[in-house]
């Protein structure tokens, strides 16, 4: 080594140096870490978009909005969640909305949200119901309204849900289903999401037989009346039963962190691929092959992990994607990557593992939240094959520390390259507009083109805040936007 390179690689460690001591003595800066004074500010003037392209705002004073889909006749519908992260309860509703941007409602679910996504064929909408108090459904809800459901008892009562769905080009309808738990184990954070009180005896379901390692975690009890009691957990079994060396897991169906399909007319349910976190969005490429987003860990829970970017995976059937031992390719347990500051690294979960996990199509940024996406097929809206997935942004402090807002845009996507490039965006910099005091972009949440492919439907969320307390969504703050590519 030169003397030159010796001092550029001192320099690099000094810098890592005082960048991690920056890091460890820094507050978390979250984009929902402001304050909201109803109502929403909406101002498409305050969105940045790529020259020749416009936006529009279609609909607003939505309530939890998480998806949109189309009809025959160019009918627009969007799903209201009837729930969000903070325990909070409304009602579930698929809506039509009219030429002057009124919501009409065209079928409700009571109790039954989270409702996380929606798609149409046939005279048939779609919707994934993550119910947290029921458990996970696909319903079919026919144009007067009424509900039948393909599917029901999916694991969807934990951390995340049912999502999807989308009609293949082989005729099928694709779903996917979130993992109960940030890591694989159950702890004190899953209380707060408000699941353990309510089924203390759930926990991940593996899609296939596995072998534990036997690691356990001990964590206090916020089911007991002492608050100093601790408990022993270990992985893919309740709250507070401990695993052994060698121990096996069997495997069942339905199960968790996995993309299923089943017949729009319904029958039995087919497993596709697992080894996912949460795999929320899902959307086949014009060359008929399934992607989904994945969101990746957090640095939360008795198994913390740090530092992992948020994916998008093309999906190989019958594949294993790694997850509660991997992120992308790389094993969580190997050296310090992700280790949170001052800790050690995530142990391992399985003593074998189902397969190799394949690369990752793209990555994105760390607490992004990437979410619903499409491709685009139109050469006049630009950009064909590429494509566009809603960011929500960080939930932090809950998720972990960040030292700026990150995500609250819509990015377009190079699937071949993994090249990652912002689309949409607030002028007045990065985070939500509550953050910005701007009437941009609050937390996309979902992005589909309409039939036609010529214009883009982002769904936007609204206002989520994160305090102390935990999360803190307003109602009436959601948005459906529309963007287009002028003349």
């Amino acid at each position: 080594m030169t003397r030159r390179s010796l001092s550029h690689a001192v320099l690099i460690l000094v810098l890592a140096v005082a960048l991690a001591g920056c890091y460890a003595v820094r507050g978390s800066s979250g984009g929902g870490q402001t304050s909201f004074n109803p109502p929403r500010q909406i101002d498409a003037g305050d969105v940045l978009l790529p020259e020749g392209y416009r936006i529009e705002p279609v609909a607003s004073g939505l309530t939890f909005p998480t998806g949109v889909a189309f009809d025959e006749d160019g009918g627009i519908y969007v799903v209201e969640a009837g729930y969000s992260y903070g325990e909070e309860f409304t009602t579930p509703r698929l809506l039509r909305i009219t030429g002057n941007g009124t919501p009409e409602v065209l079928a409700s679910g009571g109790k039954s949200g989270p409702w996380t996504g929606v798609t149409y064929q046939d005279g048939h909408f779609y919707i994934a119901q993550g119910s947290q108090l029921l458990g996970g459904s696909i319903l079919r809800i026919d144009r007067d309204g009424r509900i039948e459901k393909l599917i029901e008892g999916l694991p969807s009562r934990g951390d995340h849900h049912t999502n999807g769905p989308v009609i293949g080009p082989d005729g099928w309808l694709y779903f996917s289903q979130g993992t109960a738990t940030n890591s694989g184990v159950v702890g004190v954070d899953n209380a707060k999401f408000g699941w353990l009180e309510r089924f203390p005896g759930f926990h991940d379901i593996a899609c296939e037989d596995i072998t534990l390692t036997g690691e356990n975690y001990t964590s206090p009890n916020p089911l007991a009346a002492d608050p100093d009691q601790s408990v022993t957990t270990g992985a893919f079994v309740p709250f507070g039963t401990p695993t052994e060396k060698g121990q096996i897991i069997r495997g069942q169906f339905p199960c968790n962190g996995a993309v299923m399909r089943i017949r729009p007319e319904g029958g039995q349910a087919q497993l596709v691929a697992w080894g996912f976190r949460n795999p929320f969005g899902l959307a086949f490429a014009p060359d008929g092959r399934l992607y989904v987003t994945d969101n990746r860990y957090d640095e939360r829970g008795s198994r913390p992990v740090f530092g992992t970017g948020d994916l998008l995976w093309r999906v190989q059937e019958g594949a294993w994607y790694g997850w509660p031992d991997y992120h992308g390719h790389h094993p969580l347990y190997e050296g310090d990557r992700f280790a949170p500051y001052g800790e050690s690294p995530p142990r391992r979960l399985l003593a074998s593992h189902p397969g190799k996990p394949p690369r990752p199509a793209a990555r994105f940024a760390v607490h992004s939240s990437s979410n619903g996406f499409d491709f685009s097929r139109s050469s006049r809206f630009g950009f064909r094959s590429q494509a566009f997935v809603a960011q929500f942004g960080d939930e932090a402090p809950a998720v972990g520390k960040v030292l700026a807002p990150v995500g609250y845009r819509v990015v377009r996507v190079d699937a071949k390259t993994g090249t990652v490039t912002p689309f949409a965006t607030n002028r007045e910099g990065n985070g939500p507009a509550s953050l910005l005091d701007s009437g941009g972009l609050e937390r996309p949440v979902a992005a589909r083109f309409d039939p036609s492919g010529e214009a883009l439907y982002v769904v936007d969320f609204g206002v989520l805040l994160h305090h102390g307390k935990g999360a803190i969504p307003q109602k009436e703050t959601g948005v459906l936007w529309r963007i287009t590519r002028e003349e």
